[in-house]
């Protein structure tokens, strides 16, 4: 069975505080999921398209496994700390 992947790239993150109070909340729901961590935030260079200030990617165990995770109650209460304060997009992808 394919793996899943969020792909979240930040636009604007207007309180830092906000973000991190999410993030804190979050990776504990992202990882009571299976969610597991490939990149947040870190050193980058964008050489194509858009500018983002802000990319995280999360692999899950299954593609299912992601969209039952940013549909939960508890991940969707995560988000709501944030969501007044952060434009990004995130998207739910199948592996190969």
């Amino acid at each position: 069975m394919p793996k899943g992947y969020w792909l979240a790239t930040y636009k604007k993150i207007e309180n830092k505080d906000n973000l991190g109070n999410y993030a804190a909340k979050a990776t504990k729901v992202i990882k009571n999921f299976g969610g597991n961590p490939l990149v947040r935030g870190g050193k980058y260079k964008c050489f194509e398209g858009n500018d983002f200030p802000r990319t995280v990617i999360w692999e899950f165990p299954s593609y299912d496994s992601a969209e039952k995770c940013y549909n939960s109650k508890e991940y969707r209460e995560a988000w709501a700390l944030a969501k007044s304060s952060t434009e990004r997009n995130l998207q739910v992808v199948e592996g190969v």
